[in-house]
């Protein structure tokens, strides 16, 4: 069955139900004795509709009132998902402030909460060896590679940014935080949902959902959403457009409910990528201390080049290699829940996968430097966790659980090289040795044909065991502690050769050829065992006032090099550098949560302290790299430090109009960075290594605000409603080498729509993504060889379009 047809199934038979109020949605949790939530996918109603309602979290893996949690958090409704046309990770950045979204292509996708986590600018997530710094859970299950949050959701609940090390409770321990995605789950009601949005660009998203009973015990819920859009890049070489869109995703679920004390949930889901993306276009070129000929201006002369624009507003490339991705994603999962009555047993067990095939045009621009460059991947994960988890509100709560992973990835890196590869990346000529500078002429056609091609292996296996009690010592004081222990081995293959390219017999070039690839093979094993937990003092200061106070310490993953190593003087990879230690994360954090004007006004603040010990970076080392091109490697540098601010408020200022805002302040810095990539002003010839102790963190917006409202009134039979949503985010360095050529500015975003619901379940809206047309930088790269061109995603220009749904 198509995609197509598959959703036009769903409107069909969401057409062919009755017609009903708008019913609950209830969210999967882990216990089953909770009352079902409201329409916003995230809350439990009060019986009070002039005051905002309570919002259920699972962030200590039971459902509690977000505002009795002593931690950092921001919650999205999937009702507030739906009217900001939030389908993926990327569109929770205009909603919650300390989340930062990067995405190059998806393979190199990267989120970090208060500037940690997995920056593509810090930790490549290229390299299959190397974990994310942020969880990412759908339904319970740890997602481990970012990838997989490039693709779009399907019928979701609601989504939790929990901030600060998560590692005690959650399936894989995190330093910087997690994302907690719970899809809505099969309900006994029968009901449906259709949505088709069409826009500028051949802008087409259809989505809907169908659920009800299949028996008294057996309900059923169906999930479809699939996205379309044309090229917003164009290519004045070939006349094709590029950065197209073409997403889907499939959900389907089964809930077996056979008492009130025993419910399991069946989820099986496949969500694809397949679209001419993705490329970047000329964003500046910058100036080194290298010579005058080896240099971008020059360069280009010697080819006769000239980039079509250096305006990245222009949004135009001339790339001359082939574009394509091609990925994929999915997995099943079953959740039971026993209620045994003072607690609730719960397992969750998974398999997933994901697939991955891409083939990019890396030098960017129209001359034929490399020809190709992919490497098709292939994950496989299996999940296993057992909770017991106390019920209801007590002196004494807790949960207590044992948890194992594992995983296997395997990859094919390719890269093939053209007839201008040598002119740019190796120069005219090449001296004969290192003791005879005599200079010998390199052929033009030294790299034409020249490639590499290899296969990699990597395999880890995670267990643990943990437990968190909460004890309420008198009636406004409440202790939790909870401790994790987590034990992993690591193993990884890599083994590449390199072939074709002229014959040549004389040394200097032949060394001049391996200098930009040499054939590697090697393999590391990695065992460690740490133990992390957390720690706080939670205060009824007074009614609707909770204060805490708290401490944690998470670890991240080490991991394995799964790139390629340094080579000693003898070529022969450093075998000292495949291993990367896991990252030691201490956060101390004070916070307030507030409620007042009969809970119409919700407002929280927290100020945090992060050291980052071990921190996983790029480094350049002399001591172990002697070959003739030094290169940077994934390693460990001794501290990163962040501190920062965070608040946010929700108002129901009149009844259907509602505000909302959020701020972060963040300080990041590497308080001990000695051995860094050197910015592109200060290189030259021979490649060094440079402090950046005492510099900021990369990829961190010191300043980011999100603000939005809501209102609907009635007019007629039914209402209009009005929803704006708007983010701004200070300017930050796209690179590690904290280069001025990389300083992405800041930029602000807002969407916009309004519409009329009809009483029947019919509603009609215009909508606007980007409405004020801003034009800002996603993220840089750095042309490979050093050139001085710097490369960047532009926004998505502003997309004006109109949407149908139907709810029964």
């Amino acid at each position: 069955m198509t995609f197509a047809s598959l959703l036009t199934s769903v409107a069909l038979a969401t057409l062919a139900l009755p017609a009903t109020a708008q019913t609950a949605e209830p969210v999967s949790t882990p216990t089953i004795d909770v009352a079902p939530t409201t329409a916003t996918g995230a809350a439990e109603s009060d019986g009070d509709a002039a005051a905002l309602p309570s919002v259920i979290v699972t962030a200590r893996r039971r459902a509690e009132d977000a505002q009795r949690i002593p931690t950092a958090l921001s919650v999205v409704g999937g009702t507030l998902l739906d009217q900001a046309y939030a389908v993926n990770t990327q569109a929770l950045t205009t909603l919650i402030p300390s989340l930062n979204y990067s995405s190059a292509n998806p393979r190199n996708t990267a989120f970090t909460i208060r500037g940690l986590g997995s920056s593509v600018v810090a930790v490549s997530q290229a390299n299959d060896g190397l974990e994310s710094g942020v969880g990412f859970y759908v339904d319970q299950v740890y997602h481990a590679r970012p990838a997989t949050a490039a693709f779009d959701f399907a019928d979701v609940a609601q989504v939790e940014e929990l901030r600060g090390p998560q590692g005690t409770l959650f399936g894989k321990n995190t330093t910087a935080g997690a994302i907690n995605i719970t899809t809505r789950a099969p309900s006994f009601t029968p009901g449906g949902f259709a949505e088709l949005s069409y826009g500028s660009y051949n802008f087409v998203q259809a989505k809907g959902w169908i659920s009800g009973p299949i028996s008294d015990m057996v309900a059923y819920r169906l999930s479809a959403v699939s996205t379309r859009r044309d090229g917003v890049i164009d290519n004045v070489r070939t006349g094709r457009v590029a950065n197209t869109l073409g997403t889907q995703a499939v959900r389907g679920q089964l809930l077996f409910k056979p008492d009130d004390r025993v419910q399991m949930k069946l989820s099986a889901d496949f969500t694809n990528f397949q679209a001419y993306c993705c490329t970047q276009v000329p964003y500046v070129v910058g100036s080194s201390l290298r010579a005058a000929s080896r240099q971008f201006p020059a360069l280009a002369r010697q080819f006769g080049y000239t980039l079509p624009s250096l305006d990245y507003r222009d949004r135009v490339t001339d790339i001359d290699g082939p574009l394509g991705t091609d990925t994929n994603e999915g997995g099943v999962s079953s959740i039971t829940d026993w209620n045994i009555g003072p607690a609730t047993v719960t397992s969750v067990t998974a398999w997933r996968f994901w697939n991955w095939d891409a083939e990019n045009d890396r030098d960017y621009i129209g001359l034929p430097i490399q020809l190709s460059q992919h490497i098709p991947s292939r994950q496989d994960q299996f999940s296993q966790e057992l909770r017991l988890a106390s019920n209801g509100e007590r002196r004494l709560g807790y949960v207590v659980g044992l948890y194992a992973f594992s995983q296997k990835i395997t990859g094919r890196p390719i890269s093939i090289y053209g007839p201008a590869g040598a002119g740019w990346l190796i120069g005219e000529s090449v001296p004969t040795s290192a003791t005879n500078t005599t200079s010998i002429t390199v052929p033009e056609n030294l790299l034409d044909g020249y490639g590499q091609d290899g296969r990699t292996e990597f395999r880890s296996t995670s267990y643990a065991a943990f437990g968190e009690v909460n004890w309420r010592v008198v009636d406004r004081v409440t202790l939790t502690a909870g401790l994790r222990y987590t034990h992993e081995n690591k193993d990884g293959f890599y083994d590449t050769t390199v072939s074709e390219g002229p014959a040549t017999s004389i040394p200097a070039l032949a060394n001049a050829r391996l200098n930009i690839l040499r054939p590697q093979s090697y393999s590391a094993h990695d065992s460690d065992g740490s133990l992390s937990g957390r720690g706080n003092i939670a205060v009824d200061i007074t009614n609707g006032v909770l204060g805490y106070v708290s401490y944690a310490r998470g670890f991240k993953s080490g991991g394995i090099n799964m790139s390629g190593l340094p080579l000693d003087s003898n070529n022969r990879p450093v075998l000292a550098t495949a291993v990367v230690r896991p990252e030691r994360n201490e956060t101390y954090e004070l916070g307030l949560k507030t409620q007042a004007f009969g809970r119409r006004l919700v407002f929280n603040i927290d100020g945090f302290y992060t050291r980052v010990r071990d921190f996983q970076a790029t480094v350049v080392e002399n001591s172990v790299t002697q070959t003739a091109q030094l290169r940077g490697y994934l390693s460990n540098i001794p501290e990163v430090t962040v501190k920062g601010i965070e608040a946010d408020a929700t108002a129901l200022v009149l009844p259907g109009v509602s505000l909302r805002a959020g701020v972060a302040y963040a300080d990041g810095e590497y308080s001990d960075y000695p051995a860094g990539p050197c910015p592109l002003e200060l290189q030259t010839a021979a490649t060094t290594r440079c402090s950046l102790t005492g510099r900021r963190l990369a990829s961190l917006p010191r300043f980011a605000a999100t603000a939005g409202a809501d209102i609907e009134q009635p007019v007629g039979s039914g209402s209009v409603f009005l929803h704006v949503d708007t983010a701004s985010r200070s300017g930050y360095s796209g690179d590690p080498s904290l280069s001025r050529f990389t300083y992405i500015r800041g930029y602000n975003l807002t969407n916009a729509n309004i519409g009329y619901r009809f009483a029947d379940g019919l509603e009609v809206a215009l909508f606007a993504r980007n409405l004020f047309d801003s034009d800002y930088v996603q993220n840089v790269t750095v042309q490979a060889g050093n050139s001085g061109l710097i490369l960047a995603t532009p926004s998505d220009p502003r997309t004006i379009g109109a949407t149908l749904r139907l709810r029964r």
